[in-house]
């Protein structure tokens, strides 16, 4: 029964590392394409402070940031199931 268990909760964890990736290489694409479209206005911003495209490439990566520890903690919990066996 525990091997049963094993099997099934690594092939969860797989998926969700998976997905995990596939959201780190979406929210990777979508900051580089939003840093390409930025344009010398949004660089010299005359409000001060950052422009909108800025805020949108920072959210970006900050979400990469997050799915990239998500999908390591991921790993290494599979890991340690694996060593657990």
């Amino acid at each position: 029964m525990m091997m049963i268990l094993t099997i099934d909760m690594t092939i969860l964890f797989t998926i969700i590392a998976i997905g995990l990736m596939l959201a780190t290489v979406y929210a990777l694409v979508t900051g580089i394409i939003a840093f390409l479209k930025t344009t010398e206005a949004d660089l010299k911003n005359p409000n001060g402070g950052p422009s909108q495209s800025a805020l949108k490439q920072n959210k970006a990566m900050m979400m990469r940031i997050i799915f990239q520890g998500a999908a390591i903690l991921v790993i290494v919990m599979m890991l340690s199931l694996r060593h657990a066996g």
